[in-house]
């Protein structure tokens, strides 16, 4: 599989891509969630610490188990079964369970391999799935990420953020 260019907004930092999508999300006054796996809710912390961010963000969910991916955000166990946590499959239903539970407009979800152990040869330590968009409509990407498992999710809340600013500034519309 290819590695997707990681954008280079990611240089700004979660801080000011935080702040950047505050604005934006105010601005066109859309409401957003995150559904999080390898990240454990650090996007939605990103997001969170920025003053006033109840105002377009109001549910994070952290789904770390499958079972809790199933139950909360309504992903299939086939889906599961067949191409695994980390796959975009998996990455699509979370976006949009995530949308349909918090009634926001656009969401993100990741869920990839952070390490140090459980990587396979087709998946890698690194391999970040994310998928932005709605319960209708998605944008996926896969990212193989370089460094520690320290190194691998904060890069994947930088992509994630990125991914949410992109979504609102490139085209105005969702996904």
């Amino acid at each position: 599989m290819p590695q997707s260019r990681l954008p280079v907004d990611i240089e700004l930092g979660a801080d000011e891509l935080s702040r950047r999508l505050g604005e934006a999300c105010l601005a066109r006054g859309i409401r957003v969630t995150t559904a999080e796996s390898c990240t454990g809710g650090g996007v939605a912390s990103a997001i969170t610490s920025i003053a006033g961010s109840s105002a377009y963000f109001e549910t994070g969910y952290v789904t770390y188990a499958n079972v809790a991916k199933q139950r909360l955000l309504g992903v299939l166990p086939d889906t599961l079964d067949v191409h695994g946590a980390v796959s975009e499959e998996t990455v699509r239903e979370m976006v949009a369970g995530a949308c349909r539970g918090s009634g926001a407009e656009l969401g993100v979800a990741i869920s990839g391999v952070a390490g140090p152990g459980g990587g396979t040869l087709d998946k890698p330590v690194g391999t970040v799935w994310f998928a932005w968009g709605d319960e209708r409509r998605q944008r996926v990407k896969c990212h193989h990420l370089p460094g520690d498992r320290r190194g691998v999710r904060d890069l994947a809340v930088a992509v994630a953020l990125a991914g949410l600013l992109d979504s609102l500034l490139e085209s105005g519309t969702v996904a």
